[in-house]
């Protein structure tokens, strides 16, 4: 779970990092939890592209996540750790007593060979699943529940967890490692840990066709464009816009879009307090 860096030997590589997949004990994911995914190159069902800067990109397949943990009061041994393409962490096959197999996201410090529970009774350790209110306060947790039995939505990218810091009969409160804290049910599944490949955000990219591999198309500045494709189009010569930052709606850079007035009340303080 570290980095490793490149020999200088042409520009891409130079400053170039990536991980040392020291964690990984397999390279062959198990295919009953694979499904096929669809690109979609930024497109909807008419054709038309809604989602710019997407396209391209090596083939992958869906690994099924068991994001509930709901298989309950069943042991079950980690067999291996895996590489996932479709997210930053890594993620453990998990093999329970009765036979079945299920993904899990894979927190900092869980091994090969770990036995793991899920349920209200379970230990307090890394990996093992159980409902808020049954955690001590100050635990760090991650894949935590907004609503019970909805599957976890909370930290869920590498490195990422949130801190228990209240509870009562029916909510509690987690602090976000973005320093935002906010209201969740007491009766919401979260993991024990936080997620793994932690250096993850320290990798350095190196080369733009890296991007290209994983779906990303170039940005293009809206000062380049023409005036019909973006407000700061247009004009004679090199132009520096001659308006305030804008999307190519009109809408100015940096404002507040958030309207959901239904989960406001969840959220005790912003990350970014006024």
């Amino acid at each position: 779970m570290g980095l490793k860096k490149f020999k200088p030997t042409s520009a891409g590589t130079r400053f170039r990092t990536g991980s040392d997949f020291a964690e990984i004990t397999t390279a062959t994911p198990y295919k009953p939890l694979m499904k096929p995914r669809k690109k979609t190159g930024g497109r909807n069902n008419a054709g038309r592209v809604t989602m710019w800067q997407k396209g391209g990109g090596h083939k992958r397949a869906y690994r099924v996540i068991d994001f509930k943990r709901d298989k309950l009061n069943i042991p079950c041994t980690v067999e291996t750790i895996e590489y996932d393409p479709n997210r930053t962490s890594r993620i453990a096959l998990l093999k329970y007593a009765d036979g079945e197999r299920r993904y899990i996201l894979a927190p900092v410090g869980v091994q090969v060979g770990d036995s793991l529970l899920s349920g209200p009774g379970s230990e307090i350790k890394t990996g093992n699943a159980l409902p808020v209110r049954n955690i001590p306060l100050g635990t760090i947790i991650h894949n935590i529940e907004l609503r019970p039995g909805q599957g976890g939505k909370i930290a869920r990218s590498a490195g990422a967890y949130a801190q228990l810091v209240a509870k009562d009969e029916r909510m509690c409160q987690l602090k976000l490692a973005s320093t935002e804290v906010r209201f969740v049910p007491s009766d919401s599944m979260a993991t024990i840990g936080q997620i793994g490949n932690v250096e993850h955000e320290n990798i350095s990219i190196g080369k733009a066709g890296r991007n290209r591999w994983l779906g990303k198309r170039p940005i293009v500045r809206g000062v380049v464009m023409n005036p019909h494709d973006h407000p700061l189009g247009g004009g004679e010569g090199k132009t520096s816009g001659g308006r305030p930052p804008v999307s190519p709606w009109g809408k100015p850079e940096g404002k507040k879009t958030r309207n959901n007035q239904r989960t406001d009340g969840f959220i005790v303080r912003r990350r970014k307090s006024k």
